[in-house]
């Protein structure tokens, strides 16, 4: 399909060194675009340029944390200076700093939500200025997970920033929209490092890294393939067959692709005059007990057949 080449666009695509950012800059540049590289590790970044550029694409690097205005904006002003324009911006850049909410510091709140939450920010806003600047529309793809959508234990930033960015893919999708700039949500799973060090799946950590594919299992029930896997959907979000496709949180990984539905009521009940706590006790258990919501990601178990001897 023509509409889904990207010739002539320019992206960036921050956190691209490695991992589901790699996957995703050179998706992009396979179907036509250039691409501006960022990330914190230089060799990283120069790996995933150079990859580009082999295969016959236009990158350009960029070595810098996001997070703070002046590298939103030299990343954009990178892709105007290399390439003359700006297209599509994608802020995939994240930190982990894990642990439970009473053992969390302050610092590792911080980093995560200024690399996550105010990253997304600053790099879509600067990317909105330069495409409104254009007139020609534009694509933003923001990041979210799913621990963003349901909760994840021991994740109390990375959740916040995740589910933080998902609002902002909706509210951004409603004030760029007279611009013809497209802004949604992509909530990826894939295996990567962080994933092999979940002990759900350590038994397949071996197997992957021998170059064994995942059980369909795993790539359906549990949505983990591979990074590659989910680059189709940037491609998809960045290309003018999406063009009427925004403010949308939209999943993939494996063989599963999902649309999220936007936070709806799931019940509700009135009374005449207001509420007591008595009698929003009674209305709980007669009516809103049943409706009630679980937190966290939900994986059915994992079975897997023994390795064959060699």
């Amino acid at each position: 399909m023509s509409d889904l080449r990207l010739d002539g666009k320019v992206a960036v695509v921050t956190g691209s060194g490695r991992g589901l950012g790699r996957a995703y800059a050179l998706a992009l540049a396979a179907a036509g675009s250039a691409v501006v590289v960022n990330d914190v590790d230089a060799q990283a970044a120069g790996e995933t340029t150079e990859a580009i550029r082999t295969a016959g694409g236009r990158a350009l690097a960029h070595v810098a944390p996001v997070g703070d205005s002046p590298t939103a904006e030299a990343l954009v002003q990178a892709a105007v200076r290399e390439f003359g324009r700006l297209d599509v911006m994608v802020t995939n850049a994240g930190v982990l700093r894990d642990k439970v909410l009473w053992k969390m510091s302050d610092e590792d709140f911080d980093l995560v939500v200024h690399t996550h939450l105010r990253g997304t920010f600053t790099c879509a806003r600067a990317a909105a200025i330069q495409m409104r600047e254009q007139g020609e529309g534009g694509s933003i793809i923001v990041v979210g997970s799913p621990a963003g959508q349901f909760g994840n234990f021991g994740q109390t930033n990375y959740a916040a920033a995740k589910a933080g960015i998902v609002a902002f893919a909706r509210t951004w999708a409603m004030e760029l929209g007279r611009s013809r700039i497209t802004v949604n949500a992509i909530v990826p799973t894939a295996w990567t490092r962080m994933t092999a060090s979940i002990p759900l799946y350590a038994p397949l950590a071996d197997r992957v890294a021998a170059g064994e594919p995942l059980p369909t299992d795993v790539r359906r029930d549990h949505a983990i393939g591979m990074p590659e896997d989910c680059a189709p959907l940037v491609v998809f979000l960045a290309s003018d067959a999406a063009r009427e496709v925004t403010g949308q949180a939209i999943g993939i990984g494996g063989d599963k692709l999902t649309l999220y539905r936007h936070p709806a009521e799931e019940a509700v009940e009135y009374c005449d005059g207001g509420w007591t706590a008595s009698a929003i006790a009674q209305a709980w258990n007669a009516k809103l007990e049943s409706h009630r919501q679980r937190s966290g990601v939900e994986l059915p178990p994992l079975e897997l057949e023994p390795q064959s001897a060699e």
